[in-house]
């Protein structure tokens, strides 16, 4: 990983070409990778412009879909992620990291190569329906976007959520896209068993902002404008305004607070950028080649919240930072959420419902004889 003031491509490199409508402008090798790879060129000239990055898509063979969480930073214990990697291509997302686990970059790999989980759903009704469970909130947005493009012809949110609801077990959502209201029908029905909650997480209501910082997310009009259906359908919903980036959006948080509240959000919750690992070369990148002219103010804000560095890792630090310009955005946030009446009312989602449909039970009994012959055999 390069430090601070040295040139992003080594001599005999060339830099990524630029892909329209894709977050990261460069691929660099997993930090796993023994060899890294560079681009360079042989010396000829081509001018033909090359064809657009396509998405390819790989099937997820995992055999579990509940992933579990101990971090004291985030109010659940227990998420689903339906894909791995997000089309979105969010220059900044904190999830981008996880791919280098896959052997691939978390440039634009991570954008393009999404692997999916097409059973998902028949794994989570068997996990639900597992005696030891107990239940609790699912959340979903929580690494990667549950309603990326993608979710449009493959459905696996969709599917996940219709096992949920008919194990009467809640579910959190966090999401960019529009799309979330294609799924109305679902979790408004959960909501009237209070079993649902929605955020739509807004960074900037500039459109052009956001198409260069979140290239394949829905526009924020119409992000606000899924929050007025799902609130209009009877779904409690809410606003993030994450991450605020000193010097770059943070000055528009009460305007996204004034504007989702508007909506119909009642709820509100913000995040400050994180750049671990691999995302501290990218976001750089980006910012210099994107907003060349706040680039050096812009990470040297970040700085100032981050005791000098980039990143802190440390569990309390890391969603809020620290310093008098982390101070100020906490206390700008409290204040827009006092005046526009926001967080009045703590949904709490109902768990006691919860019950083991007998389609469920019958499945599960099947299984296990099924397991059982296999050994005998």
């Amino acid at each position: 990983m390069k430090k601070p003031g040295e040139p992003l491509y080594p001599d005999d490199a060339i830099p990524e070409p630029e892909h329209k409508g894709r977050g990261a402008l460069s691929n660099a090798s997993s930090r796993y990778d023994d060899e890294k790879k560079i681009r360079t060129t042989d010396g000829w000239d081509i001018e033909d412009e090359l064809p657009p990055l396509r998405t390819t898509l790989t099937r997820d063979a995992t055999r579990t879909i509940l992933a579990r969480n101990t971090s004291p930073d985030v109010p659940f214990d227990r998420s689903i992620n339906p894909y791995r990697g997000c089309e979105h291509g969010c220059i900044y997302c904190f999830a981008r990291p996880t791919h280098a686990y896959l052997g691939l970059s978390p440039g634009l790999d991570f954008e393009t190569r999404i692997l999916f989980k097409p059973d998902a759903a028949k794994l989570l009704a068997a996990e639900l329906a597992a005696p030891k469970y107990r239940p609790d909130v699912v959340a979903m947005g929580t690494n990667t976007d549950p309603y990326q493009p993608v979710e449009r012809e493959l459905k696996v949110t969709r599917s996940i959520l219709k096992v949920l609801s008919e194990f009467n077990n809640p579910v959190g959502i966090v999401t960019k896209n529009h799309l979330v209201t294609r799924d109305i029908d679902i979790l408004a029905d959960m909501a009237g068993r209070n079993l649902s909650e929605v955020f739509l997480s807004i960074t900037t209501l500039d459109k052009e902002l956001a198409r260069d910082m979140e290239p394949r997310a829905s526009t924020p009009r119409r992000r606000l404008d899924a929050i007025k259906a799902l609130a209009d359908a009877g779904v409690p919903v809410g606003v993030m305004t994450a991450p605020m980036i000193p010097g770059l959006n943070d000055h528009e948080m009460e305007a996204i607070l004034e504007a989702a509240t508007e909506a119909g959000a009642t709820r509100a919750g913000f995040t400050v950028l994180r750049l671990p690992l691999e995302i501290k070369d990218l976001f750089d990148e980006w910012l210099r080649a994107n907003r060349p002219d706040r680039a050096e103010r812009v990470l040297s804000l970040i700085r100032q919240m981050r005791g000098g560095a980039l990143y802190q890792a440390e569990f309390g630090l890391r969603m809020k930072g620290e310093g008098p310009i982390a101070q100020l955005l906490s206390a700008r946030f409290q204040a827009g959420v006092k005046r526009l009446g926001l967080n009045k009312i703590r949904y709490r989602l109902d768990t006691l419902r919860f019950a083991v449909p007998e389609s469920a039970r019958t499945a599960l009994v099947d299984a296990k004889r099924d397991a059982r012959q296999m050994k005998l055999l």
